[in-house]
């Protein structure tokens, strides 16, 4: 019986590994939303928003791990959209483009929007590839570490029950 579970396990490892890295892009330029699409399609899930709304959309509906948002954007900063997300979606690794460089920006963005990352604008393909390999790897990471806390505190759990049992016995 627990050698069907481990491998169960497996497969539902094998699974999601095989399964693309879901990408949320935002930015207020239809022309960078379809390089972005255009260039990155066949290696990643891709989700595209012209607006923070659209963004915040999507990720009502979808479940994303990497959000590549623009900072200057008309209606709302890519910080100010990461910053109001986090309460609702904190688990997504936030990424800051821009084809200014601001410090400021890039101060906010760690601090307010808690970004992994932040790249300007026009981004090279390569190094965008490597950064979102990179931060998929948190994410996986981050996501283990609280499967395996979960399990670490059920395990506890057991234990300090039978230990009371046997206390009682």
């Amino acid at each position: 019986m627990q050698t069907y579970a481990i491998f169960l396990d497996f497969c539902t490892m094998e699974d999601k590994s095989t399964e693309k890295i879901r990408i949320l892009y935002l930015d207020d330029e239809e022309n960078n939303l379809q390089a972005f699409k255009a260039t990155f399609r066949r290696d990643y899930k891709i989700f595209l928003a012209i607006s923070a709304e659209e963004g915040r959309e999507i990720l009502s509906k979808e479940e994303i791990d990497i959000i590549i948002t623009d900072q200057r954007m008309p209606e709302e900063t890519g910080v100010e959209f990461l910053a109001s997300i986090i309460p609702i979606h904190p688990e997504p690794i936030r990424i800051l483009l821009t084809g200014y460089t601001d410090i400021q920006a890039v101060i906010d963005s760690i601090n307010k929007g808690q970004v992994y990352h932040y790249l300007t604008k026009p981004w090279e393909e390569d190094y965008l590839r490597t950064v979102i390999k990179n931060a998929f790897e948190i994410y996986t990471l981050r996501k283990e570490n609280i499967k395996l806390t979960q399990e670490l505190i059920k395990s506890n759990d057991q234990l300090e029950f039978l230990l009371r049992q046997n206390l009682l016995s």
